[in-house]
């Protein structure tokens, strides 16, 4: 079951049209792991600086997040500002001091080698490749990458899609990544590059499955009060490859299952700013909302 992420580590400013909070812990391998440890133990690759508060992360390590592959370098956390507007699907960036991580260079602890489970979190195309090749014989790679490295790393994305086996991305990346307008015929594009398989994030709509041919179509959940929607993709990645990494199977039923699984955390995460709500959460909560989403989706 042994579950490896390599990502990014930081100290976040959030605005919302409600609330604003200032060095707010966050990166994508931290919002992966509060979510996938909820299902399995994982194993974390990324650099903080001399400034990062080690206490805050204990939680996780309660929770069985190993944090032997952590670098910490002389200098500052990678630090972003982001500015949400009242419909909460936009925001802006207000600034991205990338410090430490700006020279990091992942080295992949011994014990993380055998991992079978990876998931690239959104970094430098080249640093996956680096990833790659240090690990032995994963079952399953699940990428996630953005706008920036699909038009400016092109070619090494390329190369990391090769050895890819599910691919997450936007709306606006996978018609990007495919050069096809349309939805359904970008992701049954995608294969071609490598992916077996592609998730669609829709936001406040939900998630979409392309897998062997057929389609699988998810809504997020209602929420009355979404507080702040920072990491609800890499909370949404981490509850996916939990359950997938408890679960040992990789059968459509079992992908359909992960992504509600998925979904039913991302929901709980943007209940409050940071981890604070998935710190708290207990797995009786999250059945509960599974059966709401069951309930919720079948006629």
């Amino acid at each position: 079951m042994s579950l490896l992420v390599v990502g990014s580590i930081a100290y976040d400013t959030i605005e919302t049209p409600t609330a604003r909070v200032e060095d707010s812990l966050g990166g994508s391998a931290l919002y992966f792991s509060a979510a996938a440890s909820l299902f399995t133990p994982v194993n974390v690759v990324g650099v903080v600086g001399s400034d990062f508060d080690a206490s805050k992360i204990s939680f996780l390590k309660k929770r069985g997040v190993n944090f032997d592959g952590l670098y910490m370098e002389s200098g500052k956390t990678f630090r972003w500002g982001g500015r949400y507007f009242d419909d909460m699907n936009k925001r802006e960036t207000l600034f991205t001091y990338l410090n430490v991580f700006e020279r990091f260079q992942p080295v992949i602890p011994e014990h993380y080698q055998k991992a079978e489970f990876v998931f690239l979190a959104n970094i430098d195309p080249e640093l996956q490749l680096e990833v790659l090749k240090q690990i032995e014989n994963p079952k399953l790679i699940v990428l996630d990458t953005m706008n920036f490295w699909i038009s400016g790393k092109r070619k090494k994305l390329e190369e990391v899609l090769a050895y890819t086996d599910i691919i997450v991305l936007n709306d606006e990346e996978v018609r990007e990544i495919t050069g096809e307008n349309g939805l359904i015929k970008a992701a049954r594009a995608i294969p071609q590059m490598g992916p077996k398989s592609v998730i669609v994030k829709k936001g406040e709509h939900g998630a979409m499955l392309y897998h062997e041919e057929e389609f699988f179509f998810v809504p997020a959940f209602p929420l009355e009060n979404v507080v702040d929607p920072t990491g609800a993709g890499d909370s949404f990645a981490g509850g996916f490859m939990g359950f997938l990494a408890k679960a040992q199977t990789l059968d459509l039923p079992t992908l359909k299952k992960a992504i509600v699984y998925g979904s039913t955390i991302a929901s709980f995460n943007v209940e409050d700013f940071s981890f604070k709500r998935l710190e708290k959460i207990k797995m009786k909560e999250i059945k509960e909302r599974v059966k709401l989403f069951k309930k919720m989706t079948a006629f």
